[in-house]
């Protein structure tokens, strides 16, 4: 399986290529050269798949014997999910008023985040075992994948990481998770800014190409293809789950409702579905509305501002994976793909082609949520089910609500759920609940935190530059240390 930018203008990799990446060097980012059709016959047999499973059988279409045999992808992805905490991984709540929700938060840091990052963490251990290599990771945060990403490569011999996570926009529990780990090959930055600008000097050091083959950079964000790679399975599972038959032709389609922020999930819908998966995608914004604007009018462009909201992991303007939704809708083809992201990063506005939006609106529907709906359907969830939603969960079930006053769901609807709502006490207090916490949690409390603040006025980029060069320089001297 070979992979190609979405821009056209960087040579083609294999999965190693892509994984070890952030951006592509043209500013793109990877996708794979050809999407694999799954037949009826292979949608059967994959129906009767556990979530790791599936992940495997994905893994193995998308990466290669070549690269990885079967036997050593089983024990990575086996090795991957041995700590979540539910026996299925991931699981289906069936609730009143047919609402399914599909818990992906049972991982260490109780977010979605942690089952494509402790695959991704497995995958990156095989390959430099291999080559004896070392890399360093870069990732901007918005809360989530800050805290999962240091969860599966603390304390690694080979992998340095360095965090960038918006000061003021995570909620204290996301934030703990991250300035506690007090690990050598790890270091958090609190960053004054909100999560669109910290990607800013990430994106431009991986534009230095030098500079990140120098240090072997990389990213853990959902740049990365892993990433996108693992959340394919989060629709399959849910379409499995959800579908009343696969003995009846065509196939019934499910709509998965997908709370969004940078758009993973969403893409990896858009990919699972041209691979013949009959899924119908839902995608539920809060009020930072860009995608919701992009999917009715056509209109990709960034508000004045950005309005925290309740789910703060979602208070994004630069949904960065819509460029490979835009690459998949486009017939794979990076001309366009090229032109219209250059003008969005220079203008931050663009409006698509009627064709474009045309066949956007065909594949995704969507929803904008304000912060009064979400508390409502917190309570309502609580009321009727005994069930505590987080905030973003919420904004996925706020669909489900507004579609039921107008008629029950004749077509199954699953609603992703990305975090536990552990995690989000100052919103299940907001809509006047009582938040339950895990004593994992709790203990984060009186743990020891360190952080390092960048300022306004602080070079940003320098200052992730020269952390670079310093973890860089402290891995080959404990390398060589180690070797005498």
């Amino acid at each position: 399986m070979w992979y190609v930018s979405t821009r056209g203008m960087a040579l083609r990799v294999d999965f190693e290529g892509a994984l070890f990446s952030g951006y592509a060097p043209d500013g793109g980012l990877f996708m794979p050269e050809k999407l694999p059709q799954l037949d009826r016959e292979t949608l059967h047999r994959w129906s009767a798949l556990s979530y790791p499973g599936l992940v495997t059988e994905l893994c193995t279409l998308f990466i290669g014997p070549e690269l990885i045999p079967r036997d050593d992808l089983n024990d990575l992805i086996q090795r991957a999910f041995s700590r979540f905490r539910h026996r299925e991984v991931v699981h289906l709540c069936r609730l009143r008023n047919g609402l399914n929700v599909l818990e992906l938060w049972h991982g260490a840091t109780y977010a979605f985040k942690d089952l494509s990052l402790c695959c991704t963490a497995q995958l990156l251990q095989y390959f430099m075992e291999k080559r004896a290599k070392h890399v360093t990771v870069v990732v901007g945060t918005s809360g989530d994948t800050g805290s999962a990403a240091i969860k599966s490569v603390q304390g690694a011999k080979n992998v340095d990481i360095i965090i960038l996570l918006p000061k003021g926009h995570c909620t204290k529990i996301q934030e703990l998770q991250m300035t506690t780990v007090l690990k050598e090959n790890v270091r958090v930055f609190a960053v004054e800014g909100n999560s669109d600008e910290l990607d800013e000097p990430i994106k431009a050091v991986f534009e230095d190409v030098a500079f990140v083959k120098k240090h072997n950079l990389m990213s853990l964000n959902s740049i990365n293809w892993s990433r996108i790679l693992v959340q394919m399975a989060h629709h399959f599972f849910a379409y499995f789950r959800c579908v009343p038959s696969l003995d009846v032709y065509p196939l019934p389609p499910v709509e998965v409702v997908v709370p969004t922020g940078a758009a993973g999930n969403l893409a990896a819908g858009c990919i699972a579905q041209r691979m013949g998966l009959p899924i119908h995608l839902v995608t539920a914004v809060n009020c930072n509305d860009i995608i919701h604007r992009t999917v009715q009018q056509g209109d990709f462009s960034v508000s004045e501002t950005i309005k925290p909201t309740l789910a703060s992991a979602m208070d994004i303007q630069v949904p960065y994976n819509m460029e490979r939704i835009f690459w998949l809708l486009s017939d794979c083809n990076s001309q366009v793909t090229r032109a219209l992201m250059e003008q969005f990063e220079r203008t931050r506005s663009v409006r698509l082609s009627k064709e474009l939006q045309s066949k956007l609106s065909a594949a995704v529907t969507s929803e904008s949520v304000s912060d009064e709906t979400i508390t409502q359907t917190m309570v309502r969830c609580w009321e009727e089910n005994q069930y505590l939603l987080c905030p973003h969960s919420a904004v996925a079930v706020s669909y489900h609500y507004q579609k039921l006053h107008k008629q029950f769901p004749s077509t199954p609807r699953c609603c992703l759920a990305p975090a536990s709502a552990a995690k989000f006490q100052e919103a299940v207090l907001a809509a006047g609940l009582t938040p339950e916490i895990p004593s994992e949690i709790l203990a984060l409390e009186r743990k020891e935190t360190r952080c390092t603040l960048m300022r306004k006025s602080d070079d940003w980029m320098l200052m992730l530059r020269d952390t670079i060069e310093d973890m860089g320089q402290q891995w080959r001297d404990r390398f060589l240390n180690a070797a005498e």
